[in-house]
């Protein structure tokens, strides 16, 4: 056999052998992360709306939860649930 046959042919092996063990071990982090509970959720024990509001939407953020009402975005600190900033819609 020819040397750059040889050497085609070890090429051919080593690097599928490389994908093979590549894919082994990306289905098996995937496995292992889709696999693990997620951390809770820490949420303030309550939040006190204004009176006569309505929440339309409400989004999590690491410091804060953010509360959509019709005119307003209220801003809410996440530790305490205490109102941290009132903004007017225009």
């Amino acid at each position: 056999m020819p040397p750059d046959v040889r050497f085609v042919k070890r090429l051919v092996v080593v690097l599928t052998s490389v994908m093979i063990v590549g894919v082994v071990l990306i289905v098996g982090l995937l496995v292992a992360r889709i696999t693990q509970t997620p951390a809770p959720v820490a949420l303030p024990d309550s939040i006190d709306l204004p009176a006569d509001t309505t929440p339309e939407a409400v989004t999590l953020a690491r410091d804060w939860v953010l509360v959509l009402v019709a005119d307003e975005i209220l801003l809410f600190d996440r530790d305490t649930g205490a109102l941290a900033h009132r903004i007017t819609l225009p």
